[in-house]
């Protein structure tokens, strides 16, 4: 997904979604397009390096965009608007979400690729100074264009429930996708040790994925049919019903940048029992949280430590907390902070833009430089066969605001 900024408006670039192609306007008259590119993998569209240029340099001169923000470091949409937007002049900004290694074959070009886009980028922000040093590391970018910006939970969604639950039977849920990252082979290894020490407690699983097999075949290989719930996939707006049936949210994750799941499971006021990985002891204070490494022995004393605890728990105090720690207007303040240094950054030649590629490596910087040169000759061509006069801009729509807690 690619944010474009127009003066003092958002437009938002993403690739079509089944039927949905073409202008939608969102709440707030939010305008998204919905370009006709069709996802082929994990959500992302086949990589084509000019083929967007077309239509994303007419966006542009459609809206007057002045700075372009692109989310996901395995966003090829991404990669190329970024790539796009710098050739035609434009600020841009990348927002990394995840953190990864250095070792298997995945990482090792997609870190290449990442320091190929965040070579020519104005601005950068991560949601956690892990995630921060990770891109840092993966990427070559200067530690100084790096910001750190968390993510946020809506607090009006996720609220507790009216009435505090019983604890005569403890319920721990989990919401997560079921796949080795997120560490669903814990769970398969945790969950019958803590139904075996503890009688009264009950586990409520949502999510789906390849792992969920496992998960199912534990069930039945130690009859926990009456205390392990499967639900499978839980829509977003459902998650809110899941969370306030239970007591403790459970997260095991391998890798995480941030963990919005856990600020969900916060402002609805569950206590959290997750592993010690990336970026997730920033994200709660000690007393809201129980961390754990990744093994299943200590995974299951954090969840009795998080059960010894658990009537010292407020959940409405807990809402409140997290109502102050993480609000989306700081975010959006943040953001905006960024946006402004992008903005000020001096704009570049052709020249002074590929230095920066040629230190990229011996052969890479080379590649990367004949691709900006080749783009940077396809927006040239562009510019002769449709100029910019022949271009319509959009005129500004003013829509009614709306005041949400």
């Amino acid at each position: 997904m690619v944010h474009v900024i127009v003066q003092a408006q958002v437009v938002v670039m993403t690739h079509a979604y089944g039927k949905r192609s073409g202008v939608r306007y969102m709440t707030n008259g939010l305008k998204v397009y919905y370009v006709p590119w069709r996802p082929f993998l994990m959500q992302n569209t086949l990589p084509t390096f000019y083929g967007t240029l077309p239509i994303l340099r007419t966006i542009l001169i459609r809206e007057r965009i002045s700075l372009v923000h692109g989310h996901q470091a395995f966003s090829t949409l991404c990669h190329e608007a970024l790539m796009h937007a710098r050739t035609m002049g434009c600020k841009v900004v990348f927002t990394d979400h995840s953190l990864y290694g250095f070792a298997d074959i995945g990482s090792i070009h997609m870190n290449k690729v990442l320091q190929f886009t965040l070579a020519d980028v104005n601005q950068a922000i991560c949601v956690s100074h892990t995630s921060k040093e990770n891109t840092v590391l993966r990427s070559g970018i200067p530690p100084e264009k790096v910001f750190v910006v968390p993510n946020a939970v809506d607090t009006a969604m996720f609220k507790p429930a009216p009435k505090r639950l019983s604890f005569d039977e403890i319920i721990i849920v989990v919401i997560s996708r079921l796949v080795y990252r997120k560490g669903a082979d814990l769970l398969v290894e945790v969950i019958p040790e803590v139904c075996r020490l503890f009688p009264n407690v009950r586990f409520i699983v949502g999510g789906d994925g390849p792992k969920r097999v496992r998960l199912e075949e534990m069930r039945e290989k130690h009859s926990l049919q009456d205390r392990v719930e499967m639900l499978g996939a839980v829509p977003h707006a459902q998650v809110r019903s899941v969370l306030i049936s239970g007591h403790i949210f459970l997260n095991s994750s391998l890798t995480e940048a941030f963990c919005i799941a856990i600020l969900e499971a916060a402002s609805c006021g569950l206590l959290t029992v997750s592993t010690r990985v990336g970026g997730v002891p920033e994200v709660l204070p000690d007393d809201m949280i129980v961390l754990a490494e990744p093994v299943p022995s200590d995974m299951v004393r954090a969840i009795a430590k998080a059960i010894h605890i658990l009537p010292k728990i407020d959940p409405h105090d807990m809402h409140l907390r997290m109502k102050n720690l993480y609000s989306w207007h700081d975010v959006a303040r943040r953001t905006e902070i960024v946006y402004d240094c992008a903005l000020r950054c001096p704009s570049e030649n052709l020249l002074q833009r590929l230095s920066r590629y040629l230190k990229c490596g011996a052969w890479a910087g080379k590649l990367f430089c004949l691709v900006m040169i080749v783009d940077f000759l396809f927006w040239q061509l562009l510019q002769l066969w449709k100029p910019l006069q022949d271009i319509e801009e959009v005129p500004d729509l003013v829509f009614p605001q709306h005041e949400y807690e």
